[in-house]
């Protein structure tokens, strides 16, 4: 009988346990959500890997500097598809692009591309176009990465992914570039946009 008392007081408090933390486990995904922006494009990303594609094949008919200038342009597609694609995932999942997690990716994102783009503009005018790819691939994956550090772990796994790749077009054959280009750019962006879409809602 006092076995029986015993286990009805007992019963209450280990359900007020369970509850408090269920809630603890929510306030706490609640607030990583927060801190991280969580509006990487997926699908956004598979279109630029489809696009990149695109770009590598006609590269591969043009000699330098036309392959390259196709590159180029190439990126400028890529980042408009890339905002648009942003600003669509932001608006659907009801994410505002001004937390303090969308500025501290965005300004994490900026120097390392900021760096590629001089660093293009100097090689042009020297005439070093073979380093290019590399160069892009390697740069591009550090921007991946550190605007990464401020979104879902799946984002800076493929920031390094593009980092190696820029390693090996800048340790093997020169020549084979455009093909680590559309590896990169287009290979990696269509794996892993495909994963973040479907883990990370599109």
């Amino acid at each position: 009988m006092a076995f029986a008392q015993h286990a009805r007081v007992l019963k209450p408090a280990t359900s007020i346990e369970h509850r408090a933390a269920d809630n603890l486990r929510f306030i706490r995904d609640t607030m990583e959500r927060a801190a991280s922006f969580t509006a990487v494009p997926g699908w956004g990303g598979v279109a630029v890997g489809c696009t990149a594609l695109l770009a590598g094949g006609v590269a591969a008919t043009m000699p330098q500097p036309g392959a390259s200038f196709v590159w180029l342009t190439e990126s400028a597609v890529a980042l408009l598809l890339s905002y648009f694609a942003v600003r669509h995932k932001s608006k659907r999942l009801k994410l505002s692009l001004r937390s303090q997690a969308a500025r501290r990716a965005l300004l994490s994102f900026v120097p390392p591309l900021l760096a590629g783009a001089i660093l293009t503009a100097v090689l042009f005018r020297s005439g070093q176009l073979s380093v290019l790819p590399g160069l892009w691939l390697l740069l591009y994956g550090a921007a991946v990465v550190t605007g990464g550090a401020f979104s879902v772990r799946i984002v800076p796994v493929m920031g390094l992914c593009f980092m190696l790749a820029g390693l090996l077009a800048l340790t093997l054959p020169l020549a084979w570039g455009n093909w680590f280009l559309m590896l990169g750019f287009g290979g990696l962006h269509i794996i892993f946009g495909t994963a973040i879409a479907r883990r990370h809602g599109g």
